[in-house]
């Protein structure tokens, strides 16, 4: 199977996944869920990171000025997914209160724009890590499904309130998510065009999922107050992290 049908065969998994997420939960209450993907998504993120993603950076590094380089696009990577997160999903914070109530389609269409390059980027996380090596790549596809569920069902909740039909809200929802083939498809073709660019994919997407994990992610686990929930994130955050541990130290890596 070639390179660019894994990446767009796992694209479009992520959709499906997620699709299939919200037709089953969007109808019942799922704290309980939430709870625990949230936590493994956490994990599974900072596990791909520093068990998958640096060690595959740090052996591309060739001289100390190519390493500040690198530090230098994963830290203006977690500012551009600030940025896009903060003005693009600016939505997120709006969606409540009674001075919005004559706006809600509008807030329905912007989500879907907001999601819509979310899942580009998502994709062109996907693509960069099937470009280093094929575990890597399934690894960062369980780990952004994982962490897309709990999303395409708060915004399917999100364009139900800007008033959407059921019907109409899962169908945008699924295309907007197919937009993620889109961004494996793009990064593919210009990794692949564009000599070199691995360290530099590498560090943009080990930079995105740092602030995935870190700004998106984990304050999430901070909203439980139940002692006995809260020893259950625990739990699952580490159990995350040890899967990720595993898969990466059992799996063959190549470059």
């Amino acid at each position: 199977m070639s390179l660019l049908l894994q990446i767009i065969l796992a694209t479009f998994a992520v959709s499906i996944i997620s699709f299939t997420g919200i037709l089953l939960l969007a109808k019942v209450d799922h704290p309980i869920f939430n709870r625990i993907t949230i936590s493994l998504a956490a994990g599974a993120l900072l596990g791909a990171v520093f068990f998958g993603i640096f060690p595959e950076l740090f052996s591309h590094q060739e001289t100390e000025i190519e390493a500040d380089l690198l530090s230098a696009i994963i830290l203006l990577s977690i500012l551009a997914f600030f940025l896009i997160e903060k003005y693009l999903h600016w939505h997120h914070c709006h969606c409540h209160g009674p001075h919005h109530a004559h706006n809600n389609k509008s807030i329905g269409y912007i989500n879907l724009i907001g999601d819509g390059i979310h899942n580009f980027v998502d994709g062109a996380l996907i693509a960069t890590s099937f470009l280093i090596n094929p575990s890597l790549g399934i690894i960062t596809t369980l780990v952004i499904t994982l962490h897309e569920i709990p999303q395409e069902i708060a915004d399917f909740g999100i364009l139900i309130y800007s008033g959407f039909t059921k019907a109409k809200a899962l169908w945008w929802n699924f295309f907007s998510g197919l937009i993620a083939i889109f961004g494996g498809i793009t990064t593919y073709y210009f990794a692949i065009t564009v000599e070199n660019t691995i360290p530099y994919l590498l560090a943009i997407a080990g930079g995105g999922f740092l602030y995935l994990a870190m700004a998106d992610i984990m304050p999430e686990l901070h909203h439980e107050t139940n002692k006995k929930y809260i020893a259950w994130q625990s739990v699952w955050l580490i159990l995350g992290i040890l899967i990720i541990y595993l898969v990466t130290t059992l799996a063959p890596h190549g470059h």
